[in-house]
C-alpha cells in the first residue's frame, strides 16, 4: 500500500504538514503496532535522519478497530478522515492535541483515506541548543558528524552540489527553514542535534513546553536514514544481522535485567547510562546506539563506547548487578559475547552460546592439568581489532553492482584479512579446522554415549535406564541431544566429575560457533581432555 505525499493543506487557524494514507490492503501493511510493541519506535528510515514531516508508521487492525501510527516533528497532531478519494468531506478522528503519534478509529470506513496533519518544521542549528547543552554541543563539533558538509572528500565527489547527497550531509534540506545553501543558511550545514532529534527550534525559547520537546530515539532507523544504501549500507547490512533482530519474550519482568542486558537494545542503554530500566519496552534489538556514542569522541573509532581488541578475562552473568560487572574497557563484542560465567558445576544447562570472547582469550574450559585456563589464541593477540577485524572487514564502494560493505552484517565475507599471517588458501586452512574440532566433538559425543550404555555403575545403570542416551546431559539437555528432559538435580549428583567436566567442555567448544578458528590449538586441549576423562570413565 503506497503512501502518497500531499502538498502542504491550510487546515483553519493552523498550518499543517499533512500526509495522505489509504486503508485498502490494510492486511498487507507491516508496523510496528502489528509486531506487539508496547513502545512505539520510529519503524521508516528517512534520509535526513528524523522526519522533519509526519510520516506514518503503521497502520493495523485493533481489537477496538484501526490503530493510526505516525511520526515526525515535536507537536500536536489531528486524523482526519474521508469515505474515499474523491469525497470532499474529512472528518476529524479525536482530539487536535494529539502528542502520542497514535490513534484508534472505531468504527473505519471499508475504504478510508486519513490525513496526518502536524506541525510544521521550525530547524534553528546547533547553536540554539548550546546554550543548555554546552558540552554535547562542543564535543560533536569535533565528531566527523558535525564536519560532514566540509569533508574534503565529499566535496571533492560533488556531494555539496548534490541534493541526493545534501539531504543526509544537512539539517532540514528541502523543508520550510531548512538548509538551502552554506551563504543562505550556513548554521544548518553538517548533521547536528535535529537530524537525529527532529526540529526543534521551539525548544529554547521554552524548555517546559511538552509540544516543542525534542525527540529521543533509540531505534536504528534514525541512522538507516542515512547510513544506508550502496555507498555506506551500514544499515541494510544491520539489518541483515542477529543483532537487528529480538528474542521473544524479553518484556516478562525476569527476563529485562537477565537476558536483556545483551539481548535488548533498550535494556542495555538504560543500564549503561544508569537510566530506569524499560519496562514494555525490551524488545529492541541490538541498534546502532549500544555500541556507538554519537555524544562522545574517544580514542576508539566511530564513536565505539567500547575499545575493539582486549586481553583481559571477562563475563558478564545474569546474577548480580550490571554495575558491578561492567567493565568498558572490554573489547566491544566481548561485552556481550562470553561465557556467562559458565562452569562445570552448572549442572542445569550446557554453557550458553556466546563463549566467543573467552575461547578466544583460552580462559573458559577445564584443563586436564587442573590449572586455571588462559591460552590466548594467536588470533586475540596479533589481529588488531581482535572480532572486528575478521568480522567486520570492509571494502569501498565500487558501483552499484559492487557496492561498499561496512562489516556491519558480522559475518565473515572475506579473508583477505587472513593472507597476511596465512598466505595459502587461508579459507581451507579454517574448513579443515572446522572439519577436524566438528569429528573430535562428535568424538566426545560417542563417548559419552557409550559411557552411559555400558557404564555397570548401578547408579548410572539406572540413569540410562530412565534417559537412555541422555543420561549423561545436563537437565535442559544440549543441542546435540534430541528429546528431554535430561536427568533432574538430585540425579545430576550421580554424574561423575570426569563426565560433567567432559560435556562442559565439548559444549564450551561447540558454543564458541566457530568449531576452532578463534583458538584452535586451546580447542583441541579442550577437547583432549574431554577425551581423556570419558576414557577413564569407560575404564572403570
Amino acid at each position: 500500500m503506497p503512501l502518497t505525499p500531499c502538498r502542504n493543506w491550510r487546515i483553519p487557524k493552523r498550518t499543517k504538514a499533512l500526509l495522505l494514507v489509504n486503508v485498502v490492503g490494510l492486511l498487507l501493511v507491516t508496523s510496528f503496532a502489528a509486531n506487539a510493541q508496547n513502545v512505539q519506535h520510529l519503524s521508516i528510515a528517512v534520509p535526513g535522519g528524523m522526519p522533519g514531516l509526519p510520516v506514518v508508521t503503521g497502520v493495523a487492525r485493533a481489537s477496538n478497530g484501526l490503530s493510526i501510527t505516525w511520526d515526525g516533528p515535536s507537536g500536536y497532531y489531528q486524523l482526519f478522515e474521508k469515505p474515499s478519494l474523491h469525497s470532499s468531506k474529512w472528518q476529524a478522528v479525536g482530539k487536535d492535541t494529539n502528542l502520542n503519534r497514535q490513534a484508534t478509529v472505531n468504527v473505519p470506513l471499508s475504504n478510508a483515506f486519513f490525513i496526518v496533519s502536524g506541525p510544521s518544521p521550525q530547524y534553528d542549528g546547533a547553536a540554539a541548543c548550546a546554550d543548555c547543552h554546552a558540552s554535547i554541543v562542543d564535543t560533536v563539533a569535533q565528531t566527523p558528524h558535525s564536519k560532514a558538509l566540509t569533508n574534503a572528500l565529499f566535496v571533492a565527489d560533488g556531494g555539496a552540489t548534490n541534493d541526493r547527497c545534501l539531504v543526509c550531509h544537512t539539517v532540514g534540506l528541502g523543508l520550510p527553514t531548512g538548509f538551502v545553501n552554506e551563504t543562505k543558511t550556513p548554521k544548518l550545514g553538517g548533521v547536528q542535534c535535529e537530524n537525529c532529534h527532529g526540529p526543534a527550534a521551539g525548544h529554547p525559547a521554552n524548555p517546559g513546553d511538552v509540544t516543542a520537546l525534542p525527540q529521543v530515539e533509540l531505534a536504528a532507523t534514525v541512522c538507516g536514514g542515512c547510513h544506508t544504501r550502496a555507498r555506506h549500507p551500514t544499515f541494510d547490512e544491520w539489518q541483515s544481522s542477529a543483532h537487528a533482530r529480538v528474542v521473544a519474550g524479553l518484556n516478562a519482568t525476569n527476563q529485562i535485567n537477565s537476558c536483556g542486558r545483551c539481548h535488548s537494545g533498550s535494556v542495555r542503554y538504560s543500564l549503561i547510562v544508569g537510566a530506569t530500566l524499560p519496562t514494555g519496552d525490551a524488545d529492541v534489538g541490538i541498534v546502532c546506539a549500544t555500541c556507538h556514542d554519537p555524544h562522545q569522541t574517544n580514542d576508539y573509532p566511530a564513536q565505539l563506547r567500547y575499545p575493539v581488541a582486549s586481553t583481559n578475562d571477562y563475563f558478564m552473568s545474569t546474577n548480580g548487578t550490571f554495575a558491578s560487572q561492567y567493565n568498558p574497557a572490554i573489547n566491544v563484542c566481548g561485552q556481550c559475547h562470553n561465557d556467562t560465567g559458565a562452569s562445570w558445576t552448572n549442572t542445569l544447562s550446557a554453557p550458553h552460546p556466546s563463549s566467543q570472547y573467552n575461547m578466544l582469550l583460552g580462559t573458559v574450559g577445564e584443563l586436564g592439568t587442573g590449572l586455571a585456563p588462559y591460552q590466548p589464541g594467536s588470533h586475540a593477540l596479533l589481529i588488531t581489532n581482535q572480532c572486528a577485524g575478521c568480522h567486520m572487514q570492509t571494502s569501498s564502494y565500487v558501483s552499484q553492482a559492487v557496492p561498499a560493505n561496512t562489516g556491519h552484517s558480522f559475518r565473515v565475507e572475506s579473508y583477505a584479512l587472513c593472507l597476511q599471517c596465512h598466505p595459502v588458501e587461508p579459507q581451507l586452512l579454517a574448513q579443515d579446522w572446522q572439519a577436524a574440532v566438528s569429528d573430535q566433538i562428535q568424538e566426545v559425543k560417542f563417548g559419552l554415549d557409550y559411557w552411559a550404555a555400558n557404564s555397570t555403575n548401578a547408579a548410572v545403570k539406572a540413569l540410562w535406564a530412565k534417559y537412555g542416551d541422555l543420561a549423561w546431559e545436563y537437565s535442559t539437555p544440549g543441542q546435540l541431544s534430541v528429546g528431554g528432559p535430561g536427568p533432574d538435580a538430585a540425579e545430576q549428583a550421580q554424574i561423575p566429575v570426569n563426565i560433567q567436566k567432559a560435556r562442559f567442555n565439548m559444549y564450551v567448544v561447540l558454543s564458541d560457533g566457530s568449531l576452532g578458528v578463534h583458538n584452535a590449538l586451546y580447542a583441541v586441549d579442550l577437547l583432549n581432555a574431554a577425551e581423556n576423562w570419558v576414557e577413564d570413565e569407560i575404564g572403570q
